[in-house]
C-alpha cells in the first residue's frame, strides 16, 4: 500500500477491516461496483443502534458488536479501503429531516452524519457513498466538510471556561426550501 505524507490518524488501514472489505474487490471489478458493493453490505452487516460506540471506538470491536451509528460504519469503511490501497476520504454534513412522500426517514436524520468519498479516478473523480443508508449521496446531503478523518472535520472543538458540569444539547432540523 502507497504511503501518504499525511496519514490519517483513525481509522487507520487494519487487516480485519481489509478482510472485511476485500470480498467486495475481487480481482478484475471495477472500483466503483466494489465500493458499492461494500456500502450495501455494511448497511445489511450491521444494525443502527445507539449509544454502543464512542467516537474512539476500536474497528475490531465495530466488527465484533455488529451494531453502531453512521460515524462508526464510515470509519469501518475507511479503514477498509485504505487497508486495500484505495483512496477515501471521511465526509461530515446532514441529511434532509423530512423524508419525501410515502417514504421513511434516512437513519442518521435530525443529527450530523457522516459517510465516506472514494475517489474513482482523475477521470471520475470523487463519488460520496453512505453505508449507513446503502445509497450514492445525491439532493438529500448537505456536505459541512470532508478530511482524512473525523478528527479533520469536527464540528464541536473548543475550549470552555468555568465551573460545573456542562451539556451539549443540539437538535438540527433540514428541509427544503420554496426557491419561489
Amino acid at each position: 500500500m502507497p504511503s501518504s505524507p499525511f496519514p490519517a490518524r483513525w481509522p487507520p488501514a487494519e487487516l480485519a477491516a481489509g478482510a472485511f472489505a476485500r470480498p467486495s474487490f475481487p480481482p478484475g471489478r471495477p472500483i466503483l461496483a466494489g465500493l458499492l458493493d461494500l456500502n450495501a453490505r455494511i448497511h445489511r452487516d450491521f444494525a443502527f443502534r445507539a449509544g454502543v460506540t464512542t467516537v474512539g471506538t476500536p474497528i475490531a470491536e465495530l466488527l465484533a458488536k455488529r451494531a453502531g451509528v453512521c460515524q462508526d460504519f464510515t470509519h469501518l469503511m475507511l479503514a477498509g479501503l485504505r487497508a486495500l490501497g484505495l483512496s477515501a476520504r471521511y465526509v461530515s454534513g446532514y441529511l434532509r429531516t423530512r423524508p419525501p412522500p410515502g417514504q421513511v426517514a434516512r437513519r442518521g436524520a435530525d443529527q450530523s452524519h457522516a459517510w465516506v468519498g472514494g475517489w474513482l479516478g482523475p477521470d471520475h473523480g470523487w463519488i460520496d457513498l453512505d453505508p449507513t443508508n446503502n445509497l450514492i449521496v445525491a439532493d438529500e446531503h448537505v456536505v459541512l466538510a470532508w478530511g482524512r478523518d473525523y478528527s479533520d472535520i469536527s464540528p464541536i472543538r473548543g475550549v470552555i471556561l468555568g465551573g460545573g458540569a456542562h451539556t451539549v444539547d443540539v437538535g438540527v432540523d433540514l428541509e427544503a426550501v420554496d426557491p419561489a
